[in-house]
């Protein structure tokens, strides 16, 4: 009921902030995981009230896939905005291929930990606790994303565990971490918390200590080639607007500080 009741307050706002175009558009989305919860949730709100169609394509902010959304672009792909994370933005923006004055900053993201549904929930509250757990594990899934970049490069490094990790840890391509522990193809998953949450078959354990954890910065753009930049504006002040946060929170980000 509550966020039912967010959800109405936000459509009503947003219908009056923006009201519906004299001729409705098909803007095209690309969004990657982090945020992709909360504009599933948004996004139906944009929608009706703007009169506009939203075509969302996921992909991640960054990799060698071929669905990650520099490599889209680089493909010659249109998108009227991208959501994604914000230094993967700005090497977009750096590249040309973002309007660099589009840019809006969305939500903050923190790195948490699940296990099978079933499992026994570890205790990862401190550094030393959060260190014995990836020890004890059989093997550890991580993202290819920020995330994941960060566990593998930083974190293992920061614990002391970077050769004790090497052969039981991997970094997984283009499907959520949290549906191969699900599946019991890994003991123990890392990833974003609002990646984790919509995965079914796994129980959320929590973030990882503040003091190695790392906030993901979210935000948005419209790149150069958008054909309904205007309308694309539109969308992004309404995704990082005051009345939209109640949505986004629900999805396990943090609001960015205003």
């Amino acid at each position: 009921m509550k966020l039912f009741t967010h959800s109405l307050t936000a459509l009503l706002i947003a219908g009056s902030l923006y009201g519906a175009t004299a001729q409705a558009e098909e803007l095209t989305v690309m969004t990657s995981g982090g945020f992709t919860a909360a504009y599933k949730g948004l996004a139906p709100l944009y929608a009706k009230s703007s009169g506009n169609t939203l075509n969302t394509v996921l992909g991640p902010s960054m990799g060698k896939a071929q669905e990650a959304i520099p490599n889209r672009l680089e493909r010659g792909e249109h998108a009227d905005v991208v959501i994604m994370v914000g230094y993967a933005l700005d090497e977009l923006i750096k590249q040309g291929k973002v309007d660099a004055s589009s840019r809006v900053e969305l939500a903050d993201s923190r790195i948490g930990m699940v296990v099978k549904a079933g499992e026994k929930k570890p205790a990862i509250n401190t550094d030393a606790e959060l260190k014995q757990v990836l020890l004890s594990a059989k093997s550890v899934a991580y993202s290819d994303s920020a995330s994941g970049v960060y566990i593998q490069n930083e974190l293992f490094k920061k614990l002391g565990v970077q050769a004790q990790l090497a052969p039981k840890s991997k970094m997984i391509e283009r499907i959520p971490v949290a549906s191969v522990v699900a599946k019991g193809d890994y003991e123990i998953g890392f990833q974003q918390v609002a990646e984790l949450l919509p995965i079914p078959g796994i129980t959320f354990v929590g973030k990882i200590p503040e003091d190695v954890q790392s906030v993901t910065r979210y935000a948005a753009g419209i790149p150069k080639n958008a054909d309904h930049p205007a309308e694309a504006k539109k969308l992004l002040t309404y995704l990082a607007s005051p009345d939209a946060q109640p949505i986004v929170r629900s999805t396990g980000l943090d609001s960015v500080p205003r």
